[in-house]
């Protein structure tokens, strides 16, 4: 099968036949990547379970890790969960559309192969335009993860998609590099008060301005553990190298380089700008941005590990930002790389 490369161009009489074209192949139980505000999402119809099960086949992804659900407005929502708590309305107004996932008890139209066997199932509302048509056009919710082998760095621009789908799926829409490139924050409505399962696009401290205390998820998951969210696998998120994590000093990032080069062949440096890294032919630098620019850091972070990953190094070093606003999900990220 070959992968089509639809690529768009942000004028709407040149992407829409494309669009719809895509529509069509999500109606007739197809798979289309497409991009959304954090990354490239991996779309099928939700309603249709032989069509979602090709999603897990095509990213070799486990069956008890859940899809998240896309709709393109609040209604429909309330249509596939059966949660009508003031807390859920406030956020669905504060942030959606959005970079923002709510697991919700779910209603029956919602296949279980979606939500891993579970009675809940995690929603949202898309912020990018394509994404955002290209649900209203095919006339159903799309169940998507990220478009990419399990596992991997997530993608955030089309080549990232073909890298590891390419001849897997029918197609990819291409609307260039996604704004955010960290996934969506995902709130689990189903506990007192709520969790917040994996940090994203919108800051805790954000979420807590709007409904009061949101917990952190503390808990450990056991292999093969249906999970309530993606995104929660202690290993994720992984380049081919090693991701090797260090403090976020500019001489504990320089002194760390030096170290993995007395044990790897090449190595990559993760460099925010103006830090220092060993001058060496072994050593391949990416330059990711100024440290606490946290917007910029997150949108390069995949990117990064993507770039060096193809340049064959063998370790990435990576100063490890803090726990605290947009930072805390590329942090996460990081830590789930970095596992062994």
């Amino acid at each position: 099968m070959l992968t089509q490369r639809l690529v768009l161009t942000g004028d709407e009489a040149h992407d829409l036949p494309l669009i719809q074209q895509a529509a069509a192949i999500i109606r007739a139980g197809g798979l289309v990547a497409f991009p959304t505000e954090t990354v490239y999402g991996l779309g099928a119809d939700a309603l249709n379970s032989e069509a979602v099960r090709r999603i897990f086949l095509a990213k070799g992804r486990p069956a008890w890790d859940p899809l998240i659900v896309h709709v393109d407005e609040p209604e429909a929502i309330r249509r596939y969960t059966r949660d009508y708590s003031v807390l859920t309305e406030q956020l669905i107004r504060a942030f959606m559309p959005g970079p923002l996932t709510l697991v919700l008890p779910k209603r029956a139209l919602i296949s279980e192969v979606v939500t891993a066997g579970r009675d809940t199932v995690a929603i949202r509302i898309p912020q990018h335009p394509v994404a955002r048509a290209l649900i209203r056009h095919s006339g159903t919710p799309i169940a998507a993860p990220s478009a990419n082998k399990f596992g991997r760095p997530s993608p955030t621009t089309a080549d990232h998609v073909l890298h590891d789908l390419n001849g897997e799926i029918e197609a990819v829409l291409d609307a260039g590099q996604t704004p955010m490139g960290v996934e969506s924050t995902i709130l689990d409505m189903t506990t007192q008060p709520p969790t917040l399962l994996r940090p994203g696009g919108v800051p805790k401290e954000a979420i807590e301005a709007v409904i009061g205390e949101v917990r952190l998820l503390r808990d450990s998951f056991a292999e093969n553990e249906p999970l309530p969210a993606p995104g929660l696998s202690a290993r994720h998120y992984a380049p081919k190298a090693k991701v090797v994590l260090c403090a976020p000093e500019p001489e504990q990032f320089y002194d760390t380089i030096r170290d993995a080069l007395e044990r790897y062949a090449f190595v990559g440096a993760m460099r925010p700008a103006g830090w220092h890294v060993p001058i060496a032919p072994r050593v391949r630098v990416f330059e990711w941005g100024d440290w606490g620019d946290w917007h910029t850091l997150a949108h390069r972070l995949f990117l990064g590990l993507r770039t060096l990953e193809r340049e064959q190094v063998h370790a990435i070093v990576c100063p490890l930002p803090p726990e605290e606003g947009l930072a805390r999900a590329v942090r996460d990220r990081l830590q789930r790389a970095a596992h062994e």
